[in-house]
């Protein structure tokens, strides 16, 4: 088998080509937050042909270190982390929207497993989901059920993947509390 017949991942690959399409089609561009899937999207939807006319770059967040150098969090957000959560994830993809400024951001923070903790956000195969654009903000979370952790990197990716093709298919609505909260406050990075 040649290596360029195995990546991206089967799984992905459709996905990747019609996000692509979406985005070459509509002149906008993305960038991706990642965690447990390891930067997977971002190197998939590289593997596109003409993947710099929409591609604004790609951050591995796989660390709360790395949050703090690269997702604008704080020393108080990582005291006060629980685990991955819609709210963590869009405001992620808020800060990381604002920095590299693309038309849509997506970040996801899940726990692949084979381990895990005992609240249902630290279970393996949960991961939480947002996408940001000029549009508002949209969030979903995720249960595969499985505690494969290769499995669960590529389910979330696909999941992921689904969800962006859906926003931008104007097929799902945005969420009626943005990234902030419902009192206004910039906790989305909690």
């Amino acid at each position: 088998m040649s290596l360029s017949t195995a990546f991206p991942p089967p799984s992905i690959s459709p996905s990747i080509n019609t996000l692509a399409g979406l985005l070459k089609s509509q002149s906008q561009t993305i960038a991706f937050a990642e965690t447990a899937t390891g930067g997977l999207l971002s190197s998939s939807l590289l593997s596109v042909p003409g993947a710099s006319q929409i591609f604004k770059g790609g951050l591995t967040l796989y660390t709360l270190e790395s949050r703090l150098a690269y997702a604008g969090w704080t020393p108080e957000h990582i005291s006060a982390y629980k685990g991955p959560t819609p709210q963590i994830v869009s405001g992620i993809a808020s800060h990381i929207k604002g920095e590299l400024g693309p038309s849509w951001v997506v970040a996801e923070s899940g726990t692949a497993g084979p381990t895990g903790g005992n609240t249902r956000n630290r279970t393996p195969g949960y991961v939480a989901l947002a996408v940001v654009g000029e549009g508002g903000t949209w969030t979903r979370e995720v249960e595969t059920g499985s505690k494969d952790r290769v499995e669960n990197m590529l389910r979330f990716a696909e999941e992921a993947l689904k969800f962006v093709i859906q926003v931008l298919q104007g097929e799902v609505e945005p969420d009626k509390v943005e990234a902030g909260g419902e009192d206004g406050t910039d906790r989305g990075n909690l």
